[in-house]
């Protein structure tokens, strides 16, 4: 038995006292109708109806059913009413995640750019590097780096493909020197990221292959931000995204060193669970995002 459905039948045939005017608008038969309210007094296991060939009357126990019903049937079209408009107008709390390097530099300013197109949604907004279930802790959208685990089963569309570049103050490379060959790079300060691959070493392309360059940290941290806001003060040469620099590089507030040497690529992606059925704010965030960046396998970082 459709329970919510035979509650619908029995209010509609209370209001139009008829089980046929109630039929008709609801666009079943009868029959159809008759059976739902045969059912539900079967399924409660008492009369809702008194049922005479000229009027139909509530008992006592239909009527204190009926005010309830009301109220659930009120209820529910309130509850659809509310996900209809979910779906139509971008509203309520956008949780988003982000790894912590792309969040810091970039994440801002593309949620400041939606915030004033849609300032209904509300942004909840986490930065980590660690392991995130999506799903699991009920996050809408996701920004990934390709050194991260994405479940399989997430929509997944790549944002850019990031250059990982060597970069200084120009004053710090007035006062010692622009390394011209990667082995240069060891009589350098060096501003390091805290992972133990490349704590000792800076791992550069070469035509002969992958060159370990032993390097001398001035600065280890795990923070991109300290990181950058060392380069700049002139502490040093960093390793780091081409997205975790703003516009440094194209204010020319950051230089690159070797910039003809490959050292790797990180790519970007934003992570949502369904394609199907999406929420207003969970669809025009992606739209949005996905604007931002038309050409995936580019470098939009990079000056």
């Amino acid at each position: 038995m459709d329970r919510l459905q035979s509650m619908r039948v029995f209010a509609k045939v209370v209001e139009q006292g008829s089980f046929v005017r109630a039929a008709e608008i609801m666009e079943i038969s009868n029959a159809v109708a008759t059976r739902f309210i045969a059912d539900l007094e079967a399924h409660l296991g008492t009369r809702l109806l008194n049922r005479s060939t000229r009027r139909l009357s509530l008992t006592e126990a239909g009527q204190a059913y009926l005010e309830r019903v009301r109220l659930i049937l009120a209820e529910i079209d309130d509850a659809e009413a509310l996900v209809s408009l979910d779906t139509k107008k971008p509203t309520g709390t956008l949780a988003v995640y982000s790894h912590a390097g792309f969040g810091q530099s970039q994440v801002g300013g593309l949620l400041s750019g939606y915030s004033q197109l849609y300032p209904e949604v509300v942004l909840d907004v986490t930065l980590s590097d660690r392991a995130v279930d999506i799903v699991e802790e009920a996050i809408d959208v996701g920004f990934f780096s390709s050194l991260q685990k994405v479940d399989a089963s997430m929509i997944v569309r790549q944002l850019g493909m990031a250059q990982v570049v060597l970069c200084a103050a120009p004053a710090y490379l007035d006062k010692h020197g622009t390394p011209a060959r990667p082995a240069e790079l060891s009589q350098h300060h060096c501003l390091n990221f805290s992972h133990e691959y490349l704590r000792h070493h800076w791992h550069i392309n070469t035509a002969e292959g992958v060159m370990d360059v032993p390097i001398v940290s001035k600065v280890v941290s795990n923070s991109g931000v300290l990181l950058r806001e060392f380069a700049l003060a002139g502490m040093g040469i960093a390793l780091r995204p081409s997205f975790s620099l703003g516009d440094d590089l194209r204010s020319g507030r950051l230089v690159r060193v070797l910039p003809d040497y490959d050292i790797g690529k990180v790519a970007m992606s934003m992570a949502y669970p369904s394609r199907r059925l999406l929420s207003a704010k969970v669809r025009s965030f992606v739209e949005y995002v996905s604007s931002r960046y038309p050409q995936p396998e580019s470098d939009p970082w990079l000056a």
